[in-house]
């Protein structure tokens, strides 16, 4: 499947691929050059993280793969009919309650009442919040908010999930715990990740590829295999291994914005 092509780029490997992009390239109407070449891919059950500056169209190249945007230049493949998508603020309906929230996606996509009450129930339970079902947003914690939104996106059994910075705002308590919670899903679902993040540790700890953003034009300057096993401890953030890869990844984001 592809974003408007009408094949396959014959030179990508389509075995194994979950989502990738081939030397893509967006320019806004306003002449800025937003993405140049960008050319990564996901494997099926990979989990893969940006990092990169601020501005450099980390969320520009998730905006790319969803259809929100299309690029100017380049080949996007990827499933959009199973696709899962968490952007960094909740987006949660403030008239809707958990449950009727949770069951919005399915609601617009067609699924019977039955269907998706089931299937928002599961999902609920799925991320913590069974007891909740009945609050309104406005009554949950920033990062309960954010568990919502991953149970609205997981009620429709995504392939490839779609993480724009989500828990950019939480304190690192906080975040720490939906880190946990998020490789807890990936393993239990199976789905491909993409997910950005502004924070080296955060994407060692859940990926198994980092790939590095230059500065806008952004494009990918570097990828690093994460070879630590899953299901992944939280003591593993206190290794000298786990530093040391860190190390390695801050320092070629420190060439990317010093240059």
């Amino acid at each position: 499947m592809t974003t408007g092509d009408s094949t396959f780029p014959s030179h990508l490997p389509q075995a194994n691929t979950a989502l990738a992009f081939d030397q893509v390239s967006l320019r806004f109407p306003d002449g800025v050059q937003a993405l140049q070449d960008v050319t990564l891919s996901v494997k099926t059950g990979e989990f893969v993280s940006i990092v990169g500056p601020s501005g450099c169209g980390k969320s520009t190249l998730l905006r790319v793969a969803s259809g929100l945007m299309r690029q100017t230049a380049g080949d996007v493949w990827v499933d959009r009919q199973q696709l899962g998508y968490t952007f960094q603020d909740a987006t949660l309906l403030p008239w809707r309650k958990v449950q009727a929230n949770v069951e919005l996606l399915m609601e617009l996509r067609g699924y019977s009442l039955t269907d998706r009450q089931k299937i928002a129930r599961e999902q609920i339970d799925m991320v913590g919040l069974s007891g909740f079902e009945d609050y309104y947003p406005k009554s949950l914690s920033g990062g309960m908010r954010m568990r919502v939104s991953l149970a609205r996106s997981l009620a429709l059994n995504p392939n490839v999930f779609l993480f724009d910075e989500p828990f950019g705002a939480l304190d690192e308590i906080t975040r720490e715990r939906l880190n946990d919670e998020v490789m807890a899903l990936y393993l239990n679902q199976g789905f491909s990740g993409l997910f950005i993040t502004h924070s080296i540790a955060e994407a060692v700890y859940l990926s198994s590829k980092v790939a590095v953003m230059s500065n806008r034009p952004g494009r990918i300057v570097e990828v690093f295999d994460v070879d630590f096993a899953y299901p992944r401890e939280p003591d593993l953030r206190y290794t000298p291994e786990f530093s040391a890869l860190c190390g390695e990844i801050s320092k070629s984001l420190r060439k990317v914005m010093e240059a």
